[in-house]
């Protein structure tokens, strides 16, 4: 089975993305409003939602056509990271989130990134767990309110990062024995 698939070339896609929400959010200023709406959050907003769109869709082909590669193992949580992380970071430069938030979310990420490759070197696969998606459906939401600039973005992505820290934690609780 070859590692170019459709779910592969997804994840990889992401990669790609990640770059562009920045550009748009970088130059936005450039492209004018629409409806009142700056038009460069508008192209990074739906660029981001694709892109997150593309996680779930290559998920979903990769376990309903059972073409699951180690290279597929490797991108998606790669290319989440890089697209999630790219947005935050460009969040902050506009100011609409502070830098602490995304220092928490993003060392949760490293964490969890830290146990998963202790658990493989054992010979364990750590699956996301329900905290993990929900931490992920949290944060895409937040991201893309906040993209858009919308009221209540705040008070989202505290509850995204909530979830993120409590995600966190319960996969540090649930791996304990790897530090043994």
């Amino acid at each position: 089975m070859t590692s170019w698939n459709l779910p592969n070339l997804l994840s990889l896609s992401r990669v790609f993305l990640a770059p562009l929400v920045m550009v748009f959010l970088a130059v936005r200023g450039q492209f004018g409003t629409l409806f009142g709406v700056n038009i460069g959050d508008i192209l990074a907003g739906v660029v981001f939602i694709v892109a997150s769109i593309t996680d779930a869709v290559d998920g979903y082909v990769a376990r309903k056509h059972g073409i699951v590669t180690n290279l597929g193992k490797f991108i998606d949580p790669l290319s989440d990271k890089i697209l999630v992380v790219a947005a935050l970071i460009s969040l902050v430069e506009l100011q609409r989130l502070p830098a602490w938030i995304v220092v928490i979310i993003v060392s949760r990420e490293f964490i969890v990134s830290g146990v998963r490759m202790v658990a493989a070197a054992e010979g364990v696969v750590i699956a996301a767990s329900a905290g993990g998606k929900a931490k992920t459906v949290a944060q895409i939401v937040a991201i893309v309110m906040m993209i858009f600039d919308m009221p209540f973005a705040m008070p989202v992505m505290w509850i995204a990062m909530l979830l993120t820290v409590w995600s966190g934690l319960d996969y540090l609780v649930k791996s304990k024995d790897f530090f043994r």
